[in-house]
């Protein structure tokens, strides 16, 4: 296994505009968590290990007694030396998949078009890797690559957890946890068998001719005499520390644990998360935008159609259609044409009834010769003509051979639209008799 080889796959760059434009690779493929840049918390995880092994080995488990420091030696020393075995597996191992293992990482990969593809991976495909592969596979953008059963990409070890190293990955979480609570209960007892009984902890033979403020370190080889001050502060940090990366560690293994039971990755859980939070989010939308009871049971504002008496009259149309929008237009235009022809009569009414030289007529052709147009015109008003327009306009339950009606005021008879152009031409008729006299 090719454990330490820090050969890169680098990405081949997108091509530039001009020769002198720099153009950002994609990030480099890695083939573990040896290779690439460190993390961060990768290098404190490494510095946490080295002073748990130093103060706990070193400082605090020589100050048991004989029977229990022994115990702590063998159960201590296990934990942390499977913990260090399955670390670097975990590490180590590439998780990717077969078919990426077989390449050879310094190959150059494509570069993922974002305006040709929606996803990386499509119908089990990948378009930056070029293989087929599984349904639970992914492919991670830090790392570059396709991996088995992707779970996560942890930063604590710089390098994918997948199917090949999961359970290495587990071993090391829970190795960690047990070994820290040892640790974290060892250092609490000498703390406080410190103030209680310091005696129960100087039983060493090196302690023999030393006073009770002296205490030393570092035993059995090396003993290095300290204070009592000093032993209570590197004790007070390691607990802290030590209660800290316990509860991190207790957090993440029962997370993995919850996982385990309900036979989920990491990923999926996330995602499946995510489209509830996104479902929630649709829901909370569509009830925010349906009206209230109260708001619903509000009266509901008119619709004013002005009638434009001055505007040209339109021209029914000559060629009869049964589809929607032709039949539509086709009841605009008739609804216009009754409205403008009431208009026009109303104009006339006014005329003849207004006292002038040259209205000599007007009363007696007003009461005697059109005495039904006389009261239709007392009796329809703005709103009425308003009303009328919208029931032509809007009214969406007329059939095709319907015809939009007006009530006569004088009666319970219906006035058509051809009775109304009837009386309008006799009404011209009349009008023309009039003027001739």
């Amino acid at each position: 296994m090719r454990c330490c080889d820090r050969h890169l796959r680098r990405t081949e760059p997108a091509p530039g505009g001009s020769r002198n434009e720099l153009v950002t690779p994609p990030p480099r493929s890695r083939r573990n968590g040896w290779s690439g840049k460190p993390e961060n918390l990768q290098l404190i995880s490494y510095l946490t290990y080295t002073y748990f092994v130093i103060v706990g080995f070193g400082i605090f488990i020589p100050l048991l007694p004989t029977p229990w420091n022994l115990m702590a030696y063998g159960l201590l020393g296990f934990l942390f030396i499977v913990h260090l075995v399955t670390h670097i597996a975990s590490v180590t191992i590439d998780p990717a998949e077969p078919s990426v293992r077989a390449r050879n990482y310094s190959t150059t990969l494509p570069t993922f078009d974002k305006n040709k593809h929606a996803h990386v991976i499509l119908d089990l495909h990948c378009k930056i890797c070029d293989i087929d592969v599984g349904p639970r596979a992914k492919h991670c953008k830090t790392c570059n690559k396709c991996v088995t059963d992707f779970d996560h990409h942890c930063i604590y070890l710089n390098n994918c957890v997948g199917r090949r190293n999961y359970w290495f990955f587990f071993v090391t979480a829970l190795t960690a946890a047990i070994g820290v609570l040892l640790l974290l209960l060892i250092v609490l007892f000498i703390f406080i068998e410190h103030f209680l009984n310091p005696a129960v902890l100087r039983t060493a033979p090196q302690f023999q001719g030393l006073n009770n403020s002296t205490w030393l370190v570092f035993l059995p080889l090396a003993p290095v005499q300290t204070s009592s001050v000093g032993l209570l502060v590197v004790s007070s940090f390691t607990i802290i520390l030590a209660l800290v990366y316990f509860l991190v560690l207790v957090h993440l293994l029962g997370f993995h644990i919850f996982l385990l039971t309900n036979k989920v990755t990491t990923y999926e859980y996330i995602m499946k998360k995510r489209q509830a939070r996104n479902n929630r989010d649709v829901e909370s939308g569509r009830k925010q935008s349906r009206p209230t009871s109260a708001e619903s049971a509000k009266p509901q504002p008119s619709v004013n159609v002005s009638v434009d008496c001055e505007s040209p009259m339109p021209s029914l149309t000559s060629q009869t259609s049964h589809s929607s929008a032709e039949y539509e237009d086709e009841r605009k235009e008739l609804a216009a044409r009754l409205s403008m022809a009431i208009c026009a009569e109303l104009r006339r009414l006014q005329i003849l009834s207004s006292p002038g030289p040259n209205n000599y007529y007007s009363t007696r052709a007003s009461t005697e010769m059109m005495p039904g147009m006389r009261a239709l015109s007392e009796s329809l008003s703005w709103t009425g003509l308003q009303q009328v327009v919208v029931n032509g306009e809007q009214g969406s339950e007329m059939s095709t051979e319907a015809t939009p009606v007006i009530q006569n005021p004088l009666g319970s008879s219906v006035i058509g639209t051809a009775a109304v152009e009837q009386q309008l031409s006799v009404d011209a008729r009349s009008e023309s008799a009039l003027s001739q006299q």
